[in-house]
C-alpha cells in the first residue's frame, strides 16, 4: 500500500496524516497555530510533517509526496500563499520553504478546495456532474468541481463568504459587514449573541452569559432559549440565502455543507433547509434531497490534501 501525507493549515491548527489512495489517514498529528509570528507558524508546519513520518516510522522517500491546504487565496503555479485573513503569510513562499525540508512531490492548494476534493472523492468522483462544498466554520467559503475540474476563475472564486446577505450595524473586521461570513459564520454566530444579550440586558429566562461560546448558543437554542433562539433564527436565514445564491448559480448535482459549525451540528442542516424550502421554486425544489452533511468532517482537508497525490 502507498501512502501519501495530507496537511490541513488553519488559524487554529495545523493537522496531518498519511492518506492512502481509498482515503484512509493513519498517525493523525496535530499542532496549535502560531498566527502571530510567520516563521514559528512555518516551524509548526514542519514539526507536524515531521512527527507523521516518525511515528510511521517513514522516511520522505517512502511516500508519494505532500499535498497541503492553506486558507485563503493561493498562487498554486508558484507554490505562495497570497493572502490569508488569519494566519501571518502574506506571499509567502510555503512549497519553496518545505523544499528546503522534504525533497518530494508536493500539491498545494486552497484549503477548501482540498476538503471539497476529499468529499467528491468519497461520494464517488463522478465525472460528469457538477459538485459543491460549502464550509461554515471560522469562515464560510465553498468550491465547485464541474465534470472533475476545480473552477478557479481568475484565481479567487468560490469565496461566497464575501457575498452581501444583509445590511447590518454589527462591528466587523470586513469592509461590508453585510456579507455571509460576517451574518453567519461561527464567531459571528458568538459575537450577534453577546450583541443582543447587551441589548436585553437582565431579560429573564436566558441562560446566555458574556462568555458564552458558539456551541453554547447552538445548545441553547436546542433548549428554547430565547436570545439563543432568536440568533439562530436569523442565522438560518442568511446560511439558506448563501446555499439559494449557489442553487440559482449552478444547480449542483451534489452539494456537501462542511465546516466545524455544520460537522459538530449536523441536525442544524435540518432547519437550513426548512429555510431554504421557502425561498426555492418549485422547479428547484430537488435541491433539498442532493444536500449532504460532511463525511469526512474535521478530516476532510487533509484526506482531500493526501487523495490529490493518488
Amino acid at each position: 500500500m502507498t501512502f501519501s501525507l495530507g496537511i490541513d493549515i488553519g488559524g487554529t491548527k495545523i493537522a496531518g496524516a498519511l492518506v492512502d489512495n481509498k482515503g484512509e489517514c493513519y498517525f493523525r498529528t496535530e499542532l496549535p497555530s502560531t498566527p502571530n509570528d510567520r516563521e514559528k507558524m512555518f516551524q509548526q508546519v514542519v514539526s507536524v510533517i515531521s512527527s507523521v513520518l516518525d511515528q510511521a516510522n517513514y522516511k520522505i522517500e517512502d511516500i508519494k509526496g505532500i499535498g497541503i491546504g492553506v486558507p485563503g487565496k493561493v498562487d498554486q503555479e508558484n507554490g505562495i500563499a497570497v493572502f490569508q485573513n488569519n494566519l501571518p503569510w502574506e506571499n509567502f513562499p510555503i512549497v519553496k520553504r518545505l523544499r528546503q525540508h522534504f525533497s518530494t512531490t508536493i500539491c498545494f492548494d486552497n484549503d477548501v478546495y482540498m476538503a471539497a476534493y476529499g468529499e467528491w472523492y468519497q461520494l464517488g468522483k463522478k465525472q460528469k456532474e457538477t459538485f459543491v462544498y460549502k464550509t461554515i466554520s471560522t469562515g464560510i467559503s465553498c468550491c465547485t468541481i464541474q465534470n472533475g475540474e476545480f473552477i478557479r476563475g481568475a484565481g479567487f472564486a468560490g469565496e461566497i463568504g464575501l457575498s452581501i446577505v444583509t445590511k447590518t450595524t454589527l462591528q466587523s473586521k470586513y469592509k461590508n459587514n453585510g456579507c455571509l461570513e460576517a451574518v453567519a459564520a461561527g464567531p459571528a454566530i458568538q459575537r450577534m449573541a453577546n450583541d443582543k444579550l447587551k441589548q436585553k440586558f437582565g431579560m429573564n429566562g436566558t441562560n446566555l452569559t458574556v462568555s458564552s461560546t458558539t456551541q453554547d448558543v447552538i445548545e441553547l437554542y436546542r433548549k428554547n432559549d430565547p436570545i439563543s433562539v432568536e440568533v439562530m433564527n436569523e442565522v438560518f436565514k442568511h446560511m439558506a440565502t448563501g446555499i439559494y445564491t449557489i442553487t440559482c448559480l449552478l444547480d449542483p448535482h451534489k452539494l456537501v455543507i462542511g465546516g466545524g459549525v455544520i460537522d459538530n451540528n449536523p441536525d442544524l442542516l435540518g432547519f437550513i433547509k426548512r429555510d431554504l424550502k421557502k425561498i426555492l421554486t418549485p422547479e428547484q425544489i430537488g435541491i433539498l434531497d442532493r444536500i449532504y452533511p460532511s463525511s469526512l468532517k474535521g478530516n476532510a482537508g487533509l484526506i482531500g490534501a493526501g487523495l490529490r497525490l493518488h
